[in-house]
């Protein structure tokens, strides 16, 4: 899949100092996931390599990028622009890794120097830079750099990118009201383990798609990947579970359902991971074949977990 990146993050010699973050990233363990598109913002708006640095400064939301040695050096309109400008550029991309920390790629995790005299600094800040491009793609899975260490961030992340791709499909063959109720029923359960609010907000979206199916869907993809943003918890997972069960009950014998409970209880508890719950699942499936669970995205997400 193609993901927007950061260019340090490939070992690209584009930092302030001429240096490259090659090793804050974890190329083994995403090699042969995705194709990347590397980009920097400070080198696209020409300011070169090496260059003054840069930091953010001020107040809420309304932050400005400029120069840690000349206050004089403004660079945030340029860095807007130029995010707006991506936003165009990278169509392709099913996600985004950013550089942590950076005053122009960072997600919310950059340092902010208060105007105010006697205000504290922050550590909450997002990028300038980044913040365009979301804000121009709504809903563009994004990621910092040093969270994908974590296995199930980084689990998370490919499986809100699989998804993002296949939003993307749908958007290309046309976009209907028809084809919508089909994407949520396929994605309701994985949205349901990882967040029951963001489910239930879904469903309410769609419970009248006779007008406005296109403002719509823009509004569902949101929520579908604010949601997946979420981590998924044990019971979040035996909550789904337990609802796919349902479509078997009726198929299974008693020993099948108390067996497939029971794993799922102790899925629930931490007793038993995820993972066996869920091959306890598809086994049942196998055996008393159901078309709509096959088609859940839930499966091939837990793979990635």
């Amino acid at each position: 899949m193609p993901v927007a990146i950061s260019a340090c993050l490939r070992g690209e010699a584009v930092r302030y100092d001429g240096s490259d973050a090659a090793a804050a990233f974890p190329h083994s363990q995403l090699a042969g996931v995705f194709e990347y598109m590397a980009v920097c913002p400070e080198v696209g708006i020409g300011m070169g390599v090496p260059r003054p640095p840069i930091r953010l400064v001020g107040t809420g939301s309304k932050l400005r990028s400029v120069g840690v040695d000349d206050a004089g050096l403004d660079v945030t309109e340029a860095l807007n622009a130029f995010g707006r400008f991506q936003a165009t550029q990278l169509k392709r991309a099913c996600g985004y890794v950013f550089m942590a920390r950076s005053p122009s790629c960072g997600l919310d995790s950059v340092k902010v120097r208060a105007e105010v005299r006697g205000e504290p600094q922050r550590s909450d800040g997002r990028g300038v830079y980044a913040a365009s491009v979301l804000a121009a793609r709504p809903g563009l899975p994004a990621e910092e750099n040093e969270r994908l260490f974590d296995s199930a961030l980084r689990g998370a992340f490919i499986n809100r990118t699989l998804t993002y791709a296949h939003w993307r499909r749908l958007e290309r063959v046309g976009l209907t009201a028809q084809r919508l109720i089909e994407f949520h029923a396929r994605y309701k359960y994985l949205l349901m383990a990882h967040s029951l609010n963001h489910y239930r907000a879904a469903g309410q979206l769609l419970s009248d798609l006779r007008t406005g199916v296109a403002a719509i869907g823009e509004r569902y993809l949101v929520c579908l990947m604010a949601g997946l943003t979420r981590p998924a918890s044990r019971a979040g997972h035996a909550n789904a579970l337990s609802h796919m069960q349902g479509y078997l009950k009726r198929r299974m014998d008693r020993s099948e359902r108390a067996s497939l409970t029971g794993v799922i209880e102790r899925c629930r508890t931490g007793a038993a991971p995820v993972a066996e719950a869920c091959a306890m699942l598809r086994s049942a499936l196998d055996r008393h074949p159901n078309a709509y669970l096959r088609e859940q995205a839930y499966f091939e997400a837990v793979r990635w977990a």
